[in-house]
């Protein structure tokens, strides 16, 4: 039986036809569907294995990223989605997508208060580029075999800042803190420190723009405890061939471009 994506969009959402279309290139066929559509038939979820809320500005980012349509999900579709969850199912977020799932609360219901949020980038501004990053121990099943690749990412709000330096030890512990940005490879990294080296110094914040929106801990990236789901400020559907690499024709890049293996990862787990 194929696996199918469940790609959630609401007004202002824009990646998701890119991300449609990575997920075909990964195997699995895919369903588009309007977050109206999912509130009127909350059952079109049974029919899929993976649920992937696409980057964008939903509800235009009013308020704040992801804010608006994180509350309608947690408001209206809250226990459809525990029950995906609770089927074992895989739940992806990127960049907005993420926004929202920390704002509906599936990325932290284990915690009595949401224990980290997205902030204002430190520069005060959106900002667009590559970024290289780095795969922390832990469960998440989206990574899988990837230990470090670059990504681009384009973002307002992406800076994770938890709640105090108990719980960002405690989601460290737990492995939650499952991608983080790494020193681009030009620079000297001895020099500089390496937040990611083995053993992973925490304390240890890399500059802009190796992270470019001050994340504590050089987050990129968080997966629940379970590692079923997974949100992510870079774009792994904007990598999945080697042409959208800004320097290919100068011979860098990969054939695929590294994202795909994200989706490639999804799919293989629920397949």
């Amino acid at each position: 039986m194929p696996v199918t994506a469940l790609i959630l969009r609401a007004p202002g959402t824009n990646c998701d036809e890119e991300t449609a279309y990575a997920f075909e290139l990964a195997g699995a066929q895919t369903q588009r569907v309007h977050v109206r559509q999912l509130l009127e038939e909350p059952g079109i979820c049974k029919h899929s294995q993976i649920l992937c809320l696409p980057g964008g500005f939903s509800y235009g980012d009013d308020i704040a990223s992801g804010r608006i349509l994180g509350d309608q999900l947690r408001r209206q579709l809250a226990d459809t989605l525990r029950e995906y969850r609770a089927a074992n199912k895989l739940i992806l977020g990127i960049c907005n997508g993420f926004q929202v799932l920390i704002k509906c609360g599936l990325l932290f219901d284990d915690f009595e208060q949401s224990p980290a949020t997205l902030a204002w980038n430190e520069s005060g501004r959106y900002r667009d580029a590559w970024v290289n990053l780095r795969v922390q121990p832990g469960p998440c099943v989206f990574l899988r075999g990837l230990t470090e690749f670059p990504l681009p990412y384009a973002h307002g709000e992406g800076r994770f800042v938890a709640r105090s330096p108990e719980v960002l030890a405690e989601l460290a512990r737990r492995g939650q803190l499952a991608l983080c940005y790494a020193p681009g490879e030009s620079k000297n990294v001895a020099a500089r420190g390496d937040a990611h080296s083995e053993g992973g110094d925490l304390s240890v914040k890399l500059d802009f723009p190796d992270n470019p929106n001050g994340s504590q801990a050089n987050v990129a990236g968080v997966c629940d405890s379970t590692g079923r789901v997974f949100g992510l400020m870079p774009h792994p559907e904007r990598y999945i061939t080697r042409t959208q690499h800004p320097c290919w024709t100068r011979g860098a890049g990969t054939e695929p471009g590294s994202g795909l293996a994200i989706f490639q990862n999804a799919v293989a787990a629920v397949g």
